[in-house]
């Protein structure tokens, strides 16, 4: 079996280490004569597999008491509609701020429920930046205050946390939960879909304080009450079973790695590579304000437009797998999350060599 290198904005590719295991436990997981998939998710067996999972990621995170931590169903996306339903909590106010795609997607959903205040926007700037926080307006009265942490289309990502103004700072962490320490006190609520950097598709986590739940908008579905999710250990229905399971092997795979600290000088090193290729070169270029530049997800494009489709073909037929830009950008996309080795970028800045001599 050959595996390539697997570059996908998400689902992404996940540690070798981490599919041998599911593999070698997935027709019988510990004696149990049964595969995770098959087990009930109120027996013991399972229960344990659940309370290790948020276990591990409360000592990586070094999340405080003062928070819950959820396991749920419905993506990020799921989550645009559940944080006001949650949150408002007697307000009619919220503040965003726009730095892509995905903000705009948090914002149209959070419209449904509230007043929306932009309190700042890169959209004037084609979201190439972050605008500074001496700029923002964000509104003492709001409910909360939400930002995009790392914008998997367009390549930006904040590098320090913002200051939330004294209200309750939310943050979706999709693209970028896990590839560096972080203070998880300096926030509300936390959230991320699974799927690019912390596991397989069908599994959201949400981190949120304590204090922040319980009064939900009338006709709030249960199904998106996160007191009632707490309440139930997050088995309030039945759960994404092995999502939760796949989920806490790539946990201790992390631990395994030395932690945060030690994931995010790798994560450090394999972008600086991959950013000064690109800069060093006269035939490829990446359009991001340098000091927004995402370690995860890395954008560029050449210069000669017509030669897109045959970099992708050849790309793929040296192994290196869904460099395809997102649609609405065009060029190509590196996605380089926690469970893409250094070999891989290593393997991409060759290619893109190659191809430059050839082709440039």
């Amino acid at each position: 079996m050959t595996r390539i290198y697997n570059f996908s904005a998400g689902p992404s590719m996940l540690p070798a280490a981490v599919l041998e295991q599911a593999r070698d436990e997935l027709c019988e997981w510990h004696g149990t004569g049964m595969s995770v998939m098959e087990m009930s998710h109120r027996s013991k067996d399972y229960v344990s597999i659940a309370e290790r999972a948020e276990s591990n990621l409360r000592d990586l995170l070094a999340i405080p008491s003062g928070y819950k931590v959820l396991f749920l169903q419905g993506g990020a996306t799921g989550q645009f509609a559940a944080i006001p339903m949650n949150l408002l909590r007697g307000k009619s106010t919220t503040c965003y701020v726009n730095t892509g795609i995905w903000s705009k997607k948090a914002i149209s959903e959070a419209k449904r429920f509230s007043t929306v205040k932009l309190s700042a926007s890169a959209e004037a700037e084609n979201f190439l930046t972050i605008p500074a926080r001496s700029s923002w307006e964000v509104d003492p009265e709001a409910a909360y205050l939400h930002y995009t942490t790392n914008e998997t289309i367009g390549g930006v990502e904040f590098q320090e946390i913002p200051d939330a103004g004294g209200l309750p700072l939310v943050a979706d962490m999709s693209s970028n939960i896990l590839s560096r320490p972080l203070d998880v006190s300096r926030f509300g609520l936390i959230y991320a879909g699974a799927q690019k950097n912390m596991g397989p598709a069908g599994i959201t986590v949400v981190i949120v304080r304590d204090d922040l739940i319980g009064e939900t908008l009338p006709g709030t579905p249960s199904i998106f009450d996160y007191r009632q999710q707490a309440d139930n250990g997050s088995m309030l229905n039945t759960p994404p079973t092995y999502p939760w399971y796949l989920l806490g092997l790539v946990l201790e795979w992390l631990k395994g790695q030395g932690g945060l600290a030690a994931i995010e000088a790798v994560n450090l090193r394999k972008s600086a590579k991959l950013y000064s290729a690109i800069d060093q070169s006269p035939f490829y270029s990446n359009p991001v304000d340098v000091a927004c530049r995402s370690r995860m997800n890395i954008p560029f494009k050449i210069t000669d437009t017509d030669l897109e489709k045959t970099f992708i073909a050849e790309a793929k037929s040296a192994g290196l797998a869904n460099l395809e830009g997102h649609r609405s950008v065009g060029g190509f996309r590196a996605s380089i999350y926690n469970a893409m080795p250094e070999s891989g970028v290593d393997a991409l800045i060759a290619f893109m060599a190659e191809f430059e001599r050839k082709h440039g």
